[in-house]
């Protein structure tokens, strides 16, 4: 016997999503053929890059909120979002969704530092490092684990992203990520592993990962980790 009460099923994940018009690549987690499973999106009215990145403006909580109901109302089982800085508001959602949060990326820097050695630290490539800081470290809980830090504000991708183009040439967007990671390696040559800030940047892991030769986590990792221990599978094989 099963029993319904609303009108779609099988989406576990749903995600709350900036308003932004610039392109999202498939890895992306604003590309739903990212996933190897169903996720639901739900666009976060007035959730600017501004509001969010810039101005960490604690009025966009309750829209949150409101939106993320809407997803767990038809079926979301966890609740995502599509910006790493959203990770200084993390105990809130978390507190006000009746399901589990995870805002942000970041949220796997304990973990990722609990794998390497003691004298190595966790590398984080962010939109803007300018505006990442201690109050987004806090509301994670990784304000005392060792990391080194580098934004790309600076370049092509990140004047796409922070500016909200309309265009993406995905080359240069993809050099820049790998020149990116590059120089915070050389720079700090203890770190062991990359933790992607930023939801848009997954489409360049693996570039990053080649260029480096390390692990390199990040929103999509997290998803997929997240959707694996709500939707658990059966084993088969043999004894």
């Amino acid at each position: 016997m099963v029993y319904g009460n609303r009108t779609i099923y099988g989406q576990s994940i749903g995600i709350l999503m900036l308003d932004t018009r610039f392109p999202r690549l498939p890895g992306d987690i604003g590309n739903a053929t990212t996933f190897s499973y169903p996720v639901m999106y739900k666009i976060v009215e007035q959730a600017t890059v501004d509001r969010v990145v810039k101005e960490a403006d604690a009025g966009l909580i309750e829209p949150f909120v409101r939106a993320g109901m809407e997803l767990i109302q038809n079926g979301a089982r966890a609740i995502v979002t599509s910006c790493g800085f959203m990770a200084i508001f993390q105990k809130e959602l978390a507190q006000a969704l009746p399901v589990p949060v995870f805002t942000s990326s970041l949220l796997q820097v304990p973990l990722v530092y609990s794998m390497l050695k003691p004298d190595q630290r966790v590398g984080i490539l962010t939109a803007d490092s300018s505006s990442l800081g201690e109050r987004h470290f806090r509301g994670v809980g990784i304000e005392q684990i060792p990391m080194a830090v580098a934004g790309l504000q600076d370049t092509y991708l990140g004047d796409i992203l922070l500016h909200n183009r309309t265009e993406l040439d995905e080359d240069r967007a993809r050099k820049d990520m790998e020149a990116a990671a590059g120089h915070l390696v050389k720079e700090h040559p203890d770190i062991g592993a990359f933790v992607l800030e930023c939801t848009n940047m997954p489409p360049f892991a693996g570039a990053v990962a080649r260029a480096c030769g390390l692990p390199v986590f990040d929103i999509i990792t997290l998803t997929d980790y997240v959707h694996s221990a709500l939707v658990r599978k059966d084993f088969r094989g043999c004894l």
